[in-house]
């Protein structure tokens, strides 16, 4: 499989209704092509010198690498946390119908 220029973004919010907004805010901004919404991921971590244990949503962000510093900015200025997680990966492959579906909803 070649590499291509999509990307898969993960993203996680505090509850349902921000990561909806964010979703929304991202597709509507042709910054996402589709954004999955997983509730009840449970997320431990260390902030501030402290460890936290709590519930969060799970945002799956399809995009393009031409987007991806727009998608962050966005994400960044919208997002509650001070340091939200945005993690951008590569996708290598798949099916060439839904890679060129993600293209498609991207452009102007």
């Amino acid at each position: 499989m070649n590499a291509t220029d999509k990307l898969v973004v993960l993203i996680t919010a505090p509850d349902p209704e921000e990561a909806s907004d964010i979703a929304k805010k991202l597709v509507e901004e042709k910054l996402a092509a589709c954004v999955n919404i997983v509730p009840g991921i449970r997320s431990v971590y260390i902030w501030k010198g402290e460890i936290c244990d709590e519930a969060e949503v799970l945002l799956i962000v399809k995009t393009v690498s031409e987007k991806a510093e727009a998608l962050i900015d966005t994400v960044s200025r919208v997002h509650s946390y001070d340091v939200p997680e945005i993690i951008c990966l590569p996708i290598t492959g798949g099916g060439e119908d839904y890679l060129n579906w993600i293209e498609g909803c991207l452009k102007p």
